[in-house]
């Protein structure tokens, strides 16, 4: 398995999050790597991150989100958080991903979907700067509030 260097830019806070991750999949337009939570506990309010969680992440070179399935070191599935993002870039064993605020948390019943960081993502002011970049990041939210209500992959585990 190709271990990687992940990069989560985020642009607005002035900071990148680099973490390493394996890839578990490599295919035309997308990524799976599995990475771990290593970092102290981070409790979120909706779910709790913890040491030793597995994360599986789901990154599109031609979509603009990133899926990461959220696992405890047991196993038991705590929810998917999706990142609105640029399209991922991936090169030189560093998979680079652009974070745009808007987030979405899947409750592992799917039928419990929040959105968050919205003022975070409306104060980017994309919808003046980046009128097609701001369609698309919407377009993106409503596509995986979609998915994880059909129960669409990656949505449909348990």
């Amino acid at each position: 398995m190709q271990k990687i260097k992940v990069h989560l830019v985020k642009p607005r806070k002035q900071k990148t999050v680099i973490y390493e991750g394996v890839i578990l999949v490599q295919e035309p337009g997308h990524l799976l790597v599995q990475a771990r939570w290593e970092r102290a506990a981070m409790d979120l309010g909706y779910v709790v991150f913890t040491p030793g969680d597995h994360f599986f992440e789901h990154y599109y070179t031609e979509r603009w989100y990133n899926i990461f399935e959220v696992r405890s070191a047991a196993g038991d599935l705590k929810g998917w958080y999706c990142n609105i993002t640029r399209p991922a870039i991936f090169g030189d064993e560093v998979l680079t991903s652009e974070d745009l605020e808007l987030d979405l948390f899947v409750a592992p019943d799917r039928r419990h979907l929040l959105r968050l960081d919205l003022e975070e993502f409306e104060a980017l002011a994309l919808q003046v700067t980046e009128p097609e970049a701001y369609k698309a990041a919407l377009q993106a939210l409503h596509e995986l509030e979609e998915m994880a209500r059909r129960g669409m992959s990656p949505f449909d585990k348990d």
